[in-house]
Parts: structure tokens; sequence; C-alpha cells
């Protein structure tokens, strides 16, 4: 389980960093990853969400044997997101860092689930 809390609280990491961007970005940082400036509201609450999700890794880091529930909900809300951002990309509008994110979360998906699924079956590491 050791690889599978590291990783987790690489996501937790990584969330809390998208959060602190999220609230924090001025609207030329905004406008520098392709998106439009305006009001901030729905960018906050996308920093919001990102320290809520960085609680649940945090919780499911701290003992992952233990919370089968909520990896099952981190890979689904990771493999919603990449649902989301892919179809946000290609038919609504197609920035790049939609793209980047959506397929970040993927992956982040994928290895969650790698990692959870060697655990489950007893696979012992290197």
């Amino acid at each position: 389980m050791k690889y599978l809390s590291f990783f987790l609280w690489l996501l937790a990491l990584h969330s809390f960093t998208v959060a602190l961007f999220l609230i924090f970005l001025n609207e030329e940082g905004i406008r520098y990853f392709g998106f439009n400036g305006g009001n901030p509201f729905f960018q906050v609450q996308g920093g919001v969400f990102h320290i809520v999700m960085c609680g649940a890794y945090i919780l499911a880091a701290i003992d992952p044997g233990s919370c089968r529930k909520l990896i099952i909900f981190i890979i689904g809300a990771k493999t919603i997101a990449l649902v989301y951002l892919l179809v946000y990309y290609f038919f609504i509008d197609g920035i790049t860092m939609v793209l980047v994110s959506g397929l970040a979360d993927g992956m982040m998906a994928l290895i969650v689930f790698l990692l959870w699924k060697k655990d489950k079956a007893g696979v012992r590491y290197g």
C-alpha cells in the first residue's frame, strides 16, 4: 500500500497547488492559459473544489487499505474529469490546457486504479 499511499499524497499536493492557482491567479494569468477573464466566481469555485478533493486524497493516503469506497470515489472523480474535459475540448472550446488537464486526470485515475488493484491482489513491489 505504500506506493498507492505515496501517489495519493502526490495527488493531494497537485490538487492543492491547482487550487491555489485557481483561487489567486489574476485575469492576466487566466488569459495566459487560454481562458477568458472576467468574473472569477467559477474559477474560485473550482479552486475550492480542488481543496475538497485534496482532503479526500489525504484521507485515503493515510490508510488506503481501509478506504475502499474512497479509492473508488477518487477513481470515479478523476474519470469523470477526464470525460468532461475531453468533451469540453472537442465540442465546446479547444483550449490546450483543457486537453492537457483531461489527459492528466485520466492518467491519474489509471495509476490509482492500477496501484489499488495490485495492492488488493497482494502483489509485492520491486
